[in-house]
């Protein structure tokens, strides 16, 4: 085709790639600040409506990269395949913004009385209008021709996209609905019973009992769960020794496990005074690495886990910092925020 003017196939491949580079900068420019909208609305997870550090809608762009990697994974960067779904998705966009146009030109209209502004505003309305009949022109002869192309996906997508947007806002509006207080709401329970969970005898549990002696509660007492018969004697003799002012109670295990015996004797105590309100410290290791936290806190992650979903039981981690974890603190200014805060980690 452009034998005898080679030129012209650089012209239409640079002019091809400026289009889509607006076309895709259009896409990462509008869809974070509509998610946001969206999200304000509770259409959309509430993620989206926050700002990262460069005050960009981070979540809303990275959203969008994942769901073009997708796409293009999907379809094997096949242009001929994924033009359907964006020419589907670009003229169904056009009609949509044209008919709000119009509507919104008819709302204005129907409250102003003075003779030039209705001149212009039904100026604007008739551009608009036939912009409205162009876009769904070009939409039908779109979707007539290629709907079995590839176009039936983006239809289906954004029918999925409007029905999971619709159980958002749902989900939003019944947890608002549950969480409204009433008057009874403001009684304080009657007492505290605080327990504290003990596995060995350490600093971590010195200092989870510390930390619930400060608190004051009503009742203080340490549980631990009899896995060894061995291991409890030493840490009930251990107990002993020390002279702490709080009671160790021995919990039976005969399948050797903890958290469901933990779990069990928690559900007692509350069943016992419904009033009171249950919280339970657990010591938990802070630790540096990754594969430390494997290593570590497995049965404090379970127990927190199960004890969440018990009405009146309040869970209180107690964490001990390991010397893995002293470097974390000069991480600080990686955190999210510390852009914002005035710390790069690019500058020198």
């Amino acid at each position: 085709m452009f034998d005898t003017l080679p030129v012209g196939f650089y012209f239409v491949a640079g002019a091809t790639a400026l289009i889509l580079v607006l076309a895709a900068n259009t896409a990462f420019n509008g869809f974070p600040v509509l998610g946001s909208i969206l999200a304000q609305d509770r259409y959309l997870p509430r993620q989206l409506h926050t700002r990262g550090d460069r005050l960009a809608f981070s979540n809303g762009i990275v959203f969008l990269a994942g769901g073009a990697i997708l796409f293009v994974v999907a379809f094997q960067a096949q242009v001929t395949q994924l033009i359907q779904l964006y020419v589907v998705g670009v003229f169904i966009s056009f009609t949509l913004s044209q008919t709000g146009m119009v509507r919104h030109w008819n709302r204005l209209l129907a409250t102003e009385r003075a003779a030039d502004e209705r001149r212009r505003m039904r100026r604007s309305q008739a551009i608009n209008a036939f912009g409205l009949l162009m876009t769904a022109s070009v939409l039908i002869v779109v979707l007539a021709t290629k709907f079995l192309l590839g176009a039936w996906i983006a239809i289906v997508a954004m029918a999925s996209l409007c029905l999971l947007m619709t159980a958002i806002r749902r989900h939003y509006d019944r947890v608002a609905a549950e969480l409204v207080p009433r008057p009874s709401d403001t009684v304080l329970p009657s007492r505290n019973h605080a327990i504290v969970l003990v596995s060995t005898m350490h600093l971590p549990t010195l200092r989870a009992l510390a930390y619930a002696r400060a608190t004051r509660p009503d009742i203080l007492e340490a549980v631990t769960v009899n896995v060894d018969e061995a291991t409890t004697r030493r840490l009930v003799g251990e107990w002993e020794r020390m002279e702490l002012p709080v009671r160790l109670k021995v919990v039976e295990s005969p399948y050797r496990e903890i958290t469901k015996p933990v779990l069990d004797y928690v559900k007692r105590v509350r069943s016992d005074n419904p009033r009171n309100v249950v919280t339970v410290f657990i010591p938990e290791y802070v630790v540096g690495h990754w594969w430390e936290q494997v290593l570590h806190n497995q049965s404090a992650l379970r127990l927190k886990t199960r004890l969440l979903y018990e009405p009146g039981v309040m869970v209180t981690s107690v964490p001990w910092q390991l010397n893995s974890s002293a470097g974390l603190a000069d991480r600080a200014e990686s955190a999210p925020g510390a852009v914002r805060r005035g710390f790069d980690s690019d500058r020198p």
